[in-house]
């Protein structure tokens, strides 16, 4: 028999201004309209999995003490992890790129010397003029103007090691999470002076496989503290109750779902994170709800939302302000504004203006990058959101159809920061060749640079997606998480910049 995770009835009584709760002990009260509940996965550019989506050498264990828990999982949707997926695969080596593979950059045109596919449109990019890059302290953020980023030589790419799975740095997290296989890696700083750490968001998680339904989850979570990023990311020990622990659980070494469905949506496969920030103590993730895995790199969202939690992740709700339907039949709830498709997933950037900029792209792979920002106080509302014109170079209120592309698509998950090192915004993600490419700009909204080759994907048999950049490595040495849709797991990678 299948044991499915209990649903929770929202209470308007117990919550000011309808705020509706996620499964599990509430979470206090907030400011704004608020909350309901979510939780999430990420479509990968190889084809997708059979129906089975948990084989290999994890497929018939047992937890330690042989006993299968209970009341956590739903059957997996649409087989998101791959049939053929090892959770034992040995960590590829990635030595210095052959200078064949290097994006070769020169005064006024970007040469892919490898990997281009017959036929592919190069959308043509500005030059990059190159300049000595001195060390420096975090400043004061640069205006329209500064001069570009130099060009990044993808050969003082690293690898640092597994985040997860059973040779992570940490230890095995299935012993110690429940977590055979899982995919993202979402990281941002959570404010916090007296217990700083960075919070780390996860995809479809799968567990000891011989379990019911694999004990598969929306997403899990991580927190650490370690800065030694040299040596990888070490997780301390997960809890029930301790808010600062490794990760929050359900029971003793087993990750909680910490974003589960608000069941806005007639169909649902999948809810995916795709960025996190804090406003002080205040953590938000924003997420996607999926209508269907279409196709490699293509998928159709019914809305974007933002969830929030008032206790350093341990419990999540989400506000129903914050819901962008993608279309006008997507949520019967909420009314559909034309742009929001173009919104479904992104990247949140606290800036040092008071705005936290959140950029979007459609559903899928292929889509522009776009950018709004909102006062940081007001995140989860949309009502309050500005949106960027390029043609009137101004910000547009309340009107997400004025947005223009900032970034051509496509344009696969992405994360952005401002570098300290390079004084510009930074921003990461695979394109249409699923490599690791990264642009530099000026201001959030641009002008942004040409791509620049980080890592290519023939050094990775197997499927690279979902680049994110540590928040502790925003100078010179550039630290990020990075999805292997073979061995379904995330790995961290190391970048120097010139």
């Amino acid at each position: 028999m299948v044991t499915k995770a209990p649903r929770w009835r929202p209470s308007a009584a117990c919550h000011p201004k309808g705020v509706t709760v996620s499964p599990r002990p509430r979470i206090a009260s907030v400011a704004l309209t608020a909350a309901v509940v979510l939780g999430g996965a990420v479509g990968i550019a190889p084809p997708r999995a059979a129906a089975d989506p948990c084989t290999g050498p994890n497929a018939g264990v047992l937890p330690p003490n042989g006993v299968p828990s209970s009341g956590v999982m739903r059957p997996p949707s649409g087989g998101h992890r791959p049939s053929n997926a090892n959770d034992k695969a040995p960590l590829p080596t990635l030595g210095k790129l052959s200078r064949s593979l290097l994006s070769v950059f020169t005064q006024g045109t970007v040469q892919q010397q490898a990997g281009v596919l017959p036929g592919t449109p190069r959308v043509p990019q500005p030059p990059v003029q190159p300049r000595t890059a001195q060390p420096a302290p975090a400043a004061s953020q640069p205006q329209p103007g500064a001069e570009p980023a130099p060009p990044i030589d993808a050969g003082t790419t690293s690898l640092v090691g597994w985040v997860t799975g059973d040779q992570s740095a940490g230890g095995d997290t299935l012993q110690r999470f429940g977590i055979s296989g899982t995919d993202l890696g979402i990281m941002w700083d959570n404010g916090d002076p007296a217990n700083n750490q960075v919070l780390m968001m996860f995809g479809d998680t799968y567990g000891y496989c011989a379990t019911p339904n694999q004990q598969w989850r929306y997403n899990t979570m991580f927190r650490t503290n370690d800065r030694t990023l040299s040596h990888g990311i070490h997780i301390p020990p997960g809890s029930v109750t301790n808010p600062y622990s490794g990760s929050p659980e359900w029971q003793p070494n087993l990750a909680k779902q910490t974003i589960p469905t608000i069941r806005w949506a007639p169909v649902e496969k999948g809810i995916i994170p795709t960025s996190g920030v804090a406003v002080g103590k205040t953590q938000y993730a924003s997420f996607m709800s999926i209508k269907n895995w279409d196709s490699a790199g293509a998928w159709t969202t019914n809305y974007s939302a933002i969830a929030v939690s008032n206790d350093n992740g341990q419990n999540w709700g989400v506000y129903p302000s914050s819901v962008r339907p993608m279309a006008p039949d997507s949520v019967s709830r909420v009314a559909y504004l034309p742009g929001n498709e173009n919104f479904q997933q992104g990247a949140f950037l606290k800036g040092s203006d008071g705005y936290i900029y959140s950029y979007g792209t459609p559903s899928g792979r292929i889509g522009n990058a776009y950018v709004s920002r909102v006062p940081q106080n007001l995140l989860p509302d949309m009502s309050k959101y500005e949106y960027w014109n390029n043609e009137s170079q101004s910000w547009v209120p309340n009107n997400p159809s004025a947005a223009s592309p900032i970034i051509p698509g496509p344009v696969g998950e992405m994360s952005v920061q401002y570098n300290t090192y390079l004084k510009q915004y930074l921003a990461m993600y695979c394109n249409n060749l699923s490599d690791v490419v990264i642009r530099t700009a000026p201001t959030p909204q641009g002008p942004w640079g040409p791509e620049q080759l980080v890592v290519s994907s023939m050094q990775f048999p197997g499927g690279v997606y979902a680049p994110y950049l540590h928040p502790w490595s925003n100078g010179r040495d550039l630290y990020f998480t990075l999805s292997l849709w073979s061995a379904y797991n995330v790995m961290l990678l190391h970048t120097v910049l010139p």
